[in-house]
């Protein structure tokens, strides 16, 4: 398998009650390597432009304005196949349905607080990866 990287984000909900170092550790503990990572506040200008894709969906507003709420924590995960790992560690977008030890198991509030993102696809995480960091601020 080959070593790539996907964006991760810890949202609001997860940063508010100070879990961002219990999630990283998950990603850790599944092998994928943090080589860039930074806290910042969103506007909900910015949160539209990341989520423009979501515009036409009923919850794009709300997303919005739910991103910009708190700080986030923005990241770059490295690692074999890292997007499908990093997926398999957020477990589903449901808590409900997420498995046992997943990050939305163990820490989501709602499907809509939800305490993660990450890219769903190697050619999503490159565009997403470069909306958040220059290249020089990646360090693996």
């Amino acid at each position: 398998m080959a070593i790539t990287r996907t964006l991760s984000i810890i949202k609001p909900d997860a940063t508010k009650r100070n879990l961002t170092g219990a999630i990283n550790a998950k990603f850790e503990a599944a092998g994928l390597r943090i080589v860039a990572q930074k806290r910042i506040h969103l506007t909900k200008a910015q949160a539209g432009k990341f989520y423009e894709v979501h515009k036409a969906r009923p919850f794009y507003d709300e997303l919005c304005e739910f991103m910009a709420s708190e700080p986030v924590v923005v990241q770059v995960l490295e690692g074999e196949n890292a997007v499908a790992k990093n997926r398999e560690v957020m477990g589903a977008t449901n808590p409900a349905e997420a498995a046992e030890g997943t990050v939305r198991k163990e820490f989501a509030l709602s499907i809509g607080e939800n305490s993660v993102h990450g890219s769903d696809s190697d050619e999503n995480a490159a565009i997403e990866i470069a909306f958040f960091f220059a290249g020089i601020e990646i360090v693996g």
